[in-house]
C-alpha cells in the first residue's frame, strides 16, 4: 500500500508540473513564448536574442519636391534589399523645422533612430550618439574613402558625430558660345587673373556703359571668402582667439572684386529682391546672353540648359595652386537616446545611403554632390559624366574645399563679414576700410564669449 500511494503522489505531482509548463506560463515573469514575442510588436521582441523581427526606425528629413521624391525612392530601395531593419520615413517641412521637431522629441524622450540634421552644442552636450565604435562595426564603410572635407565637418571635439549625407559648393557656370568666339577654353581659366583677363575680353561696352558682362559673382560674402582660402587667409587665429579678416589676403583679394565690379566694369553684382531674386536675376543674365558667366550653386544644375552652358571648378590664384572654396555637407545624426539596436539600425541605413553606387544615384537625380571619392568610378557615374560632364564638377572640386566656418559668436563675425561685403560689393567702398570695420565688430564679440 505504501508503495502505490507513492507511486500515485509521484505521478499526480508530474501531471501538475507538465500542466503549469504547458498552460500555464503567460503571466509568469521570464518566460519566453512565441504569443509573447509577438505581443512585444516592434517594443520588447527587438531585445530578444530568439526575435527574428527587423528593427524598425524612424528617419526624419526636411526635403520636398524632387530630393523628397529621391529620398524616398532610396528608402524604398533599403528597406526591400534586406530584412533585419525597416526605415519609417517622417518628412518634415525644411531643415530647421526638423531641427525643432528633434529639440522637442528629445526634451519628451521620444526620439527618431536617425534624422537628416546636425548641431555641435547639442552634440557636445550629450544629445547625440558618438559614431565611431559604429563606424568601426560596420563592414566596408572605408571612412578614408568618404570626402575629407566632408566627413571632417561631421567631428566634435575629435569624435565623429555625424556622417555626411550629401553636399554642396558653389562652382562656374560659363556659356560656351561666349569663350569659343573669343577663342577661350574653360581649362585654362584656372586662376582668379585668368579669369579676369577673360573677363575683360569678354565684356561688351558702349561708351561707359556696360551691356554684356564677362562674369557675375554672387552677390554675398560667399563667394569672395572662397576666394581669400586659396590665398590662404582665415576667419581667425589657430587658437581661435584673434579675428583675422583684415590680413592682406583678405584685403587684396575683396579689393580685386571691388575693382573688377566698380572700376573695370567687367563684373556685376544683383544685390537686394524677394527671396532668391537676386540669384535668378544672376542665372538668367547668363541663360538670356547678358552675361558670360556666374558663380552658383552645384544645386542650380536643375534650372540650366547644359546645351548653352558648361560647369568648371572655381580657380585658384597664381602661386597658390587649386583654389579652396567652401564644400559644405548636409549632415545625419543618430540621437543618443536611441536604444542600442536603432542605432545600429540607423547606421546600416547610413552606410547603405553613403554607398558609391547610392551617393552617386543621390548626385545624378539632384546635382548635389556625392560624399564618396569612388564615386566617380562608377560605371553608371561615369555614363552619365560622359553625357553630362558638368556632374562631375562639384564632386572633383568637393576633393580640395574648404570647410565651412563654424561661428563660435552664434553669427556675429559671419554678419560682419556680409556687412563688410555689401559695402564693398553695392556701395564701392574701400576695401581695407570695410574689413577693419568687420574685424573691429568681430573682435569685439570673440572677446565677450572668451571673458
Amino acid at each position: 500500500m505504501p508503495k502505490v500511494k507513492k507511486r500515485f503522489i509521484a505521478i499526480l505531482m508530474t501531471c501538475i508540473f507538465l500542466l503549469l509548463n504547458g498552460c500555464g506560463g503567460g503571466n509568469t515573469a521570464g518566460v519566453n513564448t512565441s504569443d509573447t514575442a509577438a505581443a512585444a510588436g516592434d517594443g520588447g521582441s527587438k531585445n530578444n536574442a530568439q526575435s527574428t523581427e527587423p528593427v524598425t526606425i524612424e528617419f526624419w528629413y526636411g526635403l520636398g519636391g524632387k530630393l523628397g521624391e529621391n529620398m524616398q525612392a532610396l528608402i524604398d530601395k533599403f528597406n526591400s534589399s534586406q530584412s533585419e531593419v525597416i526605415v519609417k520615413p517622417i518628412v518634415q517641412a525644411d531643415y530647421s523645422e526638423t531641427e525643432k521637431k528633434l529639440q522637442a522629441a528629445i526634451a519628451a524622450g521620444t526620439v527618431p533612430g536617425a534624422v537628416l540634421s546636425s548641431n555641435v552644442d547639442w552634440a557636445r552636450k550629450g544629445y547625440y550618439a558618438s559614431l565611431d565604435e559604429l563606424i568601426a562595426a560596420t563592414p566596408d564603410f572605408n571612412p578614408e574613402d568618404v570626402v575629407q572635407t566632408f566627413l571632417e565637418q561631421g567631428q566634435v571635439d575629435g569624435k565623429q558625430y555625424f556622417l555626411p549625407m550629401y553636399g554642396t559648393t558653389q562652382v562656374m557656370y560659363y556659356r560656351k558660345d561666349a569663350l569659343e568666339q573669343h577663342g577661350l577654353k574653360a581649362e585654362d581659366l584656372n586662376t582668379w587673373e585668368a579669369l579676369a583677363a577673360a573677363a575683360e575680353k569678354m565684356t561688351v561696352k558702349e561708351g561707359d556703359k556696360t551691356v554684356f558682362y564677362g562674369w557675375e559673382p554672387m552677390w554675398g560674402a560667399g563667394n569672395m571668402i572662397d576666394a581669400v582660402y586659396g590665398k590662404g587667409g582665415k576667419i581667425l587665429s589657430e587658437d581661435g582667439k584673434t579675428v583675422l579678416i583684415d590680413s592682406p589676403e583678405w584685403v587684396e583679394t575683396w579689393d580685386l572684386f571691388r575693382k573688377w565690379i566698380h572700376e573695370d566694369k567687367i563684373m556685376r553684382i544683383h544685390s537686394g529682391g524677394q527671396g532668391w531674386e537676386y540669384w535668378y536675376k544672376t542665372i538668367d543674365d547668363v541663360m538670356k546672353g547678358q552675361a558670360a558667366g556666374y558663380t552658383g550653386s552645384s544645386g542650380d544644375q536643375g534650372d540650366l540648359d547644359f546645351g548653352i552652358v558648361g560647369a568648371m571648378e572655381q580657380p585658384g590664384w597664381e602661386g597658390f595652386g587649386d583654389g579652396k572654396p567652401v564644400a559644405e555637407a548636409i549632415m545625419a545624426g543618430i540621437p543618443a537616446a536611441a536604444s542600442p539596436e536603432q542605432q545600429q539600425a540607423a547606421m546600416k541605413w547610413y552606410a547603405f545611403f553613403m554607398s558609391a553606387e547610392n551617393t552617386a544615384f543621390w548626385s545624378m537625380n539632384t546635382g548635389y554632390i556625392a560624399v564618396r571619392q569612388s564615386a566617380l568610378e562608377n560605371p553608371e557615374f561615369i555614363a552619365f559624366s560622359e553625357q553630362n560632364p558638368q556632374a562631375s564638377i562639384p564632386l572633383k572640386q568637393a576633393t580640395h574645399g574648404s570647410k565651412p566656418f563654424q561661428d563660435p559668436t552664434g553669427g556675429k563675425i559671419s554678419d560682419a563679414l556680409k556687412i563688410a561685403a555689401d559695402k564693398i560689393q553695392i556701395s564701392n567702398a574701400s576695401a581695407a576700410e570695410a574689413l577693419k570695420e568687420a574685424k573691429e565688430t568681430a573682435q569685439r564679440e570673440l572677446d565677450r564669449i572668451q571673458k
